[in-house]
């Protein structure tokens, strides 16, 4: 059977998600975006492995977790980078995100791409290579992580504790507010949705009150 050219080998396609990903990822999850096997999965991380050698990139793997890494060969050249981004701006989208992890921190990488509209996978990377955050493991899911500041960003503002942050308990509970409009819009979309079947029993009651009572009437003149 021709395979369909508009598709990627597997290897590829894995090599795309971790780059896109720019964090470690489960076999399993792998498995599950790509429809495909866990087996399918090692393999193709093992073509992926052997197609990366004397490139800029290797395959790092932890338990049953991978991710893409620079290769040691890249060392010199990637501390000097880091050097660099110590040296320049935060800018808009590095003080955006600092502050969302400021006020509403320990959160998840996906609560921050909620707040901000837009992915942030690399602002996240550039503000951990800083020591600005640190990202910890979720209490009740060991295999998710969320993010904090770190003592560095602290001391960096010159603040003894997170609640010395400007108007910390004003912004918290804005973000409180936030939350439980969320959560009261999902509320009520599901509470019309469960609506929907009452309604229609109460119409179909109505109807057949009428249906009876025209019967009764049409035997009373009979």
């Amino acid at each position: 059977m021709e395979q369909d050219k508009t598709t990627l080998p597997l290897d590829a396609q894995i090599e795309g998600i971790l780059f896109w990903k720019g964090e470690p990822v489960r076999v399993k999850k792998l498995a599950q975006i790509l429809s495909s096997t866990e087996n399918d999965i090692l393999a193709s991380l093992e073509i992926l492995k052997q197609k990366l050698e004397g490139r800029g990139m290797i395959l790092v793997f932890k338990e049953d977790e991978v991710m893409l890494g620079t290769a040691p060969q890249m060392s010199e050249v990637m501390e000097n980078l880091t050097k660099e981004e110590f040296t320049k701006d935060l800018g808009k989208a590095g003080l955006e995100t600092i502050s969302i992890i400021l006020y509403k921190g320990p959160i998840s990488r996906a609560e921050i791409d909620y707040i901000r509209g837009v992915q942030s996978n690399f602002i996240l990377r550039n503000l951990l290579v800083r020591g600005l955050i640190e990202k910890v493991t979720k209490p009740n899911d060991q295999r998710s992580f969320l993010y904090k500041p770190s003592f560095e960003l602290l001391s960096y503002l010159g603040l003894s504790k997170i609640e010395d942050t400007p108007e910390y308990e004003g912004v918290k509970k804005e973000f409180e507010k936030i939350n439980e409009q969320d959560s009261k819009g999902d509320k009520i979309a599901e509470n019309l949705t469960i609506a929907e079947n009452p309604l229609d029993d109460d119409a179909q009651n109505i109807e057949n009150t009428e249906n009876g009572n025209r019967n009764e009437s049409a035997d009373a003149r009979n």
